[in-house]
């Protein structure tokens, strides 16, 4: 048996796997490496690595996709091994290649393997061949906007376009009808080019409210290939995930060994080596088709551990090193139910725009049951460059009930403030009366996105966390008085003069009035809006106010920095901005405008000045966080202004296209 003892591992990516990996790494004893961009220089996971090196600037094709860069800092590093973690190189054959021509182990299948399932198109015929159930479909090497057509109206709409070259959501578009398709092509193959390097699409049966169901795959040099059961990962945005768990709500023990069965012999197939991961479509009937293999960990891959007792990223590095698995199909129990919740830096109610900015706080609890897989902590910048997703927050139970019952807890106490995320969005869901009867598919946010979307915080808690804040500041300024220091906050020489703050919150003002009850120290009279009560402050810390009101006893955590006060009141996330009491007069915005929605980088302008435009026409396709946004006309009229070609990098807010209202 030829072992290869891994003793320094790089890791080629960033963020939460880095440190996942980390993690097992430390209990192997084996050292590690990161590598960063001039971006990631203050992560948390480049301090955590016994070893660091920078590899260039921000933008991914610069640093974190340039395998030269990648073996010089594995190189200079001393490291025998690299872990591509997922996303970035994860997939990329000519970087296993790279690895193995210059000795040093990759933690991964070989890079024939990943080269065969790398496409698409290739894997479907090697499944196909096997046995095993594909989607209906287009995989041809004719990429011509006739032949996609044609071949588009004989599978019939609605299709879906793919990436042949790579997954993840990037790439992939829905076309319900012939003369959606052109658009459609243009920018899937955008995305393709600029996330894989590949432009290269197949077009796929699309199949209505399915599952995604997929089975976790291990294989070691030996021969030896099992499988670990399924995860279920339908409840989906963009094409991408954010809930999953295991076991699969849809799966009976019946369902369950067919699909495992599948999912070996797929990895037979292609003699599949190290952790891997065959994707299944599961139709409502209950016939299931292959999607495709992700040749790399999953970001979805602790649900697997939970339910298994298993640490995926050690079985990785054992087998790497050229051990057994060590384990038989028949000896992997599943016990118990996990969910998993990632926390993206992205606006639901605006399309899931990704936000790039400053994390001012960032903040859970340790609760039973619950484990936080994060990449950032209070102050880390949340780059533009990068996949937005935070961390993963996993729950685990001795069923679904309680797994979700600890993961909705657990959500319900995060404070994570600065950068609008999806935690309250995720909330929802598991709120929802159809996710807790398992009854989800790949379209449940979509279909109830009336209930799930558009539901800011409710009027008693943007009063309370209003309250909150001004509480807070109010024993903030009580605490550096240091004239007269017995004196009140506020003090007046009319006692019933009204102290009062107004706050900004989306496009609502809230004022808060209060006095200070000179005989009664702690308790004001408030008045916010309509609503008068009596308000007794119990306690401040450096980020916690306690205090009652209506008899209901509350605790806030709060957040100052100049004029932003962010409170997180269980469940609630409010963000507030202190109002000016004599604000400065500022620049307007020309009616008509159309801005950056975030920064990014202009790929098409779609008008030119002069030209009559209809309302909700594209003006200008911008790409950032690796997905393309759309800007579009607010109303019907002619384009008065065009401040942007395609290549120019913009700021948010900046101003694009100018448009003037028909009879304006």
């Amino acid at each position: 048996m030829n072992i290869r003892p891994i003793r320094k591992l790089l890791v080629a990516n960033r963020g939460e796997i880095a440190r996942r990996i980390f993690r097992s790494c430390r209990d192997l004893g084996v050292e590690t490496v990161a590598v960063f961009s001039d971006a990631d220089a203050s992560m948390p996971y480049v301090r955590e690595a016994d070893l660091a090196v920078r590899i260039g600037p921000p933008p991914s094709r610069k640093s974190y996709l340039d395998i030269a860069k990648i073996l010089d800092a594995a190189k200079r590093a001393g490291a025998d091994a690299v872990h591509p973690g997922y996303g970035f190189l994860a997939e990329n054959a000519d970087f296993a290649e790279a690895l193995e021509d210059a000795g040093l182990i990759f933690v991964g299948p070989t890079s024939a393997t990943i080269r065969a399932m790398g496409s698409k198109r290739e894997a479907k015929a090697i499944v196909a061949a096997a046995g095993v159930p594909v989607v209906p479909g287009y995989d041809g090497a004719a990429q011509d906007l006739a032949t996609l057509a044609r071949e588009a109206e004989a599978i019939g709409f609605p299709v879906l376009l793919k990436a042949s070259a790579g997954g993840g959501g990037k790439g992939m578009k829905r076309v319900n009808a012939p003369e959606e398709l052109d658009a459609a092509v243009e920018s899937a193959k955008r995305e393709a080019i600029s996330a894989f390097g590949d432009d290269t699409l197949l077009i796929e049966r699309y199949i209505e409210r399915p599952r995604h169901v997929e089975v976790q795959i291990f294989g070691d040099a030996h021969g030896r290939l099992i499988h670990l059961y399924e995860r279920e990962c339908s409840i989906q945005r963009r094409h991408q995930k954010i809930l999953e768990e295991s076991p699969s709500p849809a799966l009976d023990d019946e369902l369950r060994a067919r699909m495992g069965q599948a999912a070996v012999k797929v990895g037979q197939a292609i003699g599949y080596r190290n952790a891997g991961t065959v994707e299944f479509i599961l139709a409502p009937d209950g016939a299931f088709y292959f999607l495709e293999v992700n040749t790399r960990l999953q970001v979805e891959h602790p649900v697997t551990e939970s339910v298994t007792g298993l640490d995926l990223v050690r079985l990785q590095i054992r087998v790497a090193e050229g051990h057994p698995l060590g384990i038989e199909q028949n000896e992997v129990r599943l016990d118990g139910a996990a969910l998993e919740a990632r926390i993206y830096a992205e606006d639901p109610d605006a399309g899931f725009l990704p936000q790039s900015g400053r994390i001012a706080d960032w903040h859970l609890p340790e609760l039973p049951g619950v484990r936080v897989d994060g990449g950032v902590e209070t102050g880390s910048e949340v780059s533009i460059h990068y996949d937005p997703m935070l961390a993963k927050i996993i729950a685990t139970g001795v069923d679904r009930d309680e797994a979700l019952r600890r993961l909705r807890r657990a959500l319900r106490g995060l404070s994570v403030q600065g950068v609008t995320t999806n935690r309250a969005l995720l909330l929802r869901i598991l709120d929802h009366e159809a996710y807790r009867a398992g009854n989800i598919h790949t379209h449940f946010v979509e279909e109830h996105a009336s209930v799930l979307l558009g539901a800011g915080p409710s009027p008693e808690a943007l009063a309370h966390a209003a309250l909150a804040a001004t509480l807070y500041d109010h024993a903030a300024r009580a605490a550096t008085d240091l004239v007269l220091p017995s004196v009140p906050s506020g003090y007046r020489n009319n006692p019933r003069a009204r102290q009062w703050v107004a706050y900004e919150q989306g496009d609502d003002e809230i004022r808060v009035e209060y006095v200070h009850d000179r005989h009664r120290p702690g308790v004001f009279e408030v008045w916010v809006g309509e609503e008068t009560s009596e308000v007794t402050l119990l306690g401040v810390t450096d980020t916690e106010v306690a205090f009652e009101v209506g008899g209901m006893r509350r605790r806030a955590r709060v957040v100052a920095e100049g004029d932003r006060r962010w409170v997180h009141l269980d469940p609630e996330s409010v963000a507030l901005r202190v109002i000016p009491r004599f604000p400065e007069r500022t620049l307007e915005v020309p009616p008509g405008a159309c801005v950056a929605p975030m920064p990014g980088k202009i790929v098409e302008v779609r008008v030119a000045v002069g030209e009559r435009v209809e309302t909700g026409q594209v003006l200008v396709v911008m790409e950032a966080m690796k997905m393309e946004h759309t800007v579009t006309a607010p109303y019907a009229g002619s384009v008065q202004e065009l401040r942007v070609g395609a290549g120019d990098q913009v700021e948010a807010d900046a101003l694009l296209v100018v448009v003037v209202e028909e009879g304006g």
